[in-house]
């Protein structure tokens, strides 16, 4: 299609438009050739000429700024601070305040003894509580293995009872013989775990 007929076709649809109705020139595709015009009917807004929704609480606030309505004053509506946010902001400005100084004697680097004590102070006490923790642990590890024995011996002793009146499969065998390998074990952590409370 040539410019010649494209504006013929563009004026004939001109000529038969209805009041209230807009004409949008042809578009090129992406391989050159040219899209057909279209007629927007009145009253029709194309969907990219569509302004994106906003809630009115949300046009409000643009309207208002963030200073809030006319005559709005924020230092008069601020609540009082409590105790506890004070005191929050005291024990903050303390740390601050001996970090700023801890900087300064490390730059000065008047007190490298004293910053060495207190750094092997720090790490001793941080591996005595990784120490209580570890026996902890280790408490609760063998908590957990007592009761897991106590559970499958409870299991097959009933497994063993049950026994003399019907015929076990070969996993039920294997459990019977490990029998009193688990009592053995249960034996021994409890033993450990004894020696673990009393030290």
């Amino acid at each position: 299609m040539s410019d010649d007929e494209r504006n013929k076709q563009i004026a004939e649809l001109a000529k038969t438009l209805k009041e209230g109705e807009r004409l949008l020139g042809p578009t090129k595709r992406p391989d050159g050739t040219l899209r057909k015009p279209i007629r927007i009917r009145a009253g029709y807004t194309p969907q990219d000429e569509v302004p994106i929704y906003q809630p009115k609480p949300a046009l409000l606030k643009k309207e208002m700024g963030s200073a809030g309505p006319p005559g709005y004053d924020p230092d008069a509506d601020a609540r009082p601070k409590t105790k506890s946010v004070k005191r929050n902001e005291r024990k903050k400005e303390k740390r601050l305040q001996a970090a700023v100084e801890k900087d300064k004697n490390e730059e000065g680097g008047a007190s490298e003894d004293g910053g060495k004590k207190e750094s092997v102070e720090a790490l001793s006490s941080l591996v005595n509580d990784l120490s209580v923790e570890d026996s902890t642990q280790q408490v609760q590890d063998v908590d957990k293995r007592i009761r897991a024995l106590k559970k499958k011996i409870r299991l097959t002793e009933a497994l063993e009872q049950r026994s003399a009146d019907q015929d076990l499969k070969p996993e039920q065998l294997e459990k019977l013989a490990k029998l009193e390998d688990w009592r053995r074990e249960l034996k021994q952590l409890e033993d450990q775990k004894t020696e673990t409370t009393v030290s």
